[in-house]
């Protein structure tokens, strides 16, 4: 037989393990579905995060893994592929592997992918010297000389956000044509620009020291920032009928995201709802972790209300069949 959860949580990253460790904490019965390519596999340390900072997130994955199952959780390698809606309000999800489970809420907590910009070599060094967040970044390449790939609305901005960590900040024209108010206001901040098509990465003993430009040229940089399109992982929500939705920022469109209540994590699809960078593709880990909680601390809430309901209506139900028997058969009823 299928097996039945209270709630099945699809994604294990920090947002589905904080999730999941507030339910199973809750005397909930939770099985995380877990693909295991969290978003910040590349990147060495972790930042920003009270009391974890600069530790590894593969080790905070494993201890959030064993936290979760020390309180009965389960955890299940595999890719959860379509969820559908049940006549009884809850869901029966399909894994990669054919495999099903039932659940009576789900938490999605997939992530997101993120789109770099087509130049060669930017994959293999992401998350090392290939940046975009000075949060999760920025000490570590302090006054280094750091290049912004404009190739988007929002490099100038980039620019202007990365100096507070670098004085040598540098903005690689690109493909991107530079008004005269983007050159005053770099100007203004001491970003040097360099003009012409960024090629390719030079990279010396496996450490970036700059790139090459079209046309045999070069610009020298310790730490290339780039601006990825955020592409929310929604394919298990399309079937519910929750398509992503363009995400903006200053009237751009950056990527996509799960729409959802920004407190709670609810969506519009009853019994569903989402948590960390599926729903808010710019929060950190620390931010995705406390989304989880919020969300997971709703789960329990409208579980127990469900579980209030259907008890009133049996005691409701047992209580006049209680009655009609004390009044004994064709005996009336009293008003």
């Amino acid at each position: 037989m299928t097996e039945r959860f209270d709630v099945v949580v699809v994604g294990g990253g920090a947002a589905g393990l904080a999730g999941a460790l507030t339910l199973v904490r809750a005397r909930r019965s939770v099985l995380v579905i877990d693909s295991g390519s969290p978003r910040n596999a590349p990147a060495a340390h972790l930042h920003a995060y009270l009391g974890h900072d600069g530790r590894s997130p593969a080790d905070l994955l494993a201890a959030g893994r064993a936290e979760v199952a020390g309180y009965g959780g389960r955890i299940r390698t595999g890719t959860v592929v379509a969820a559908d809606r049940l006549p009884d309000g809850g869901f029966l999800v399909r894994c990669g592997d054919g495999s099903t489970v039932l659940a009576g809420r789900l938490l999605v907590a997939t992530g997101l992918a993120d789109e770099l910009p087509a130049v060669p070599g930017l994959r293999a060094r992401w998350g090392r010297d290939v940046l975009h967040c000075p949060y999760c970044h920025g000490w570590e390449v302090r006054d280094e000389p750091v290049a912004v790939l404009a190739d988007g609305p929002l490099a100038v901005f980039q620019a202007g956000l990365w100096r507070q960590w670098s004085e040598r900040t540098t903005l690689l024209a690109h493909t991107w044509r530079l008004t005269g108010e983007d050159r005053d206001v770099l100007a203004a901040r001491g970003v040097d620009v360099v003009e012409g098509e960024v090629t390719g990465l030079v990279v010396d003993e496996d450490r970036l020291t700059g790139v090459t430009l079209a046309g045999g040229g070069a610009a020298r940089c310790g730490a290339l920032v780039v601006a990825p399109r955020f592409t929310a992982r929604s394919g298990v929500l399309k079937g519910l009928g929750l398509p992503s939705a363009a995400l903006e920022r200053d009237g751009h469109v950056i990527g996509t995201c799960v729409e959802s209540d920004p407190m709670t994590g609810a969506t519009a699809h009853p019994g569903v709802w989402v948590a960390g960078n599926v729903t808010s593709p710019m929060e950190q880990v620390a931010g995705a972790a406390a989304q989880g909680v919020r969300a997971a601390v709703a789960i329990n809430t409208d579980l127990i209300e469900a579980e209030t309901r259907r008890a009133v209506e049996a005691y409701r139900a047992g209580a006049a069949e209680r009655a009609g028997e004390a009044d004994g058969p064709g005996t009336p009823r009293s008003a």
